[in-house]
């Protein structure tokens, strides 16, 4: 999945031929907030994907994957050592799942 979640939302919606203005009043937002995230303009937060999960007809999993991988990408694109970053990331979740560490819980120090 290559494409932006702002992307992924827009071709979904028109695909199904829907106006902006419906997708954002079924997931209770302004039309101009789900215009701005479609352009990659604004970030959406996970409470939204149930909503668009619903109506666009894709699965909240799908949508959670690719809404947090433009998180990771936005926070490291910059980064001249981007793979290497990535690569710690993932063996440091790893690590982190192996001893039940609960989320907002890590210690860094």
């Amino acid at each position: 999945m290559k494409k932006s979640f702002g992307e992924l939302i827009r071709e979904l919606r028109e695909k199904q031929g829907m106006p902006l203005r419906k997708v954002a009043a079924f997931v209770d937002i302004d039309s101009s907030t789900l215009s701005k995230i479609e352009r990659r303009e604004r970030s959406a937060n996970k409470e939204l994907i149930p909503a668009l999960s619903q109506i666009l007809e894709i699965s909240e999993h799908d949508l959670t994957v690719c809404l947090l991988s433009d998180n990771v990408v936005e926070s490291i694109i910059n980064e001249s050592n981007s793979d290497e970053i990535l690569k710690v990331a993932e063996e440091k979740i790893k690590y982190f799942k192996s001893k039940n560490f609960e989320q907002g819980k890590l210690n860094f120090d």
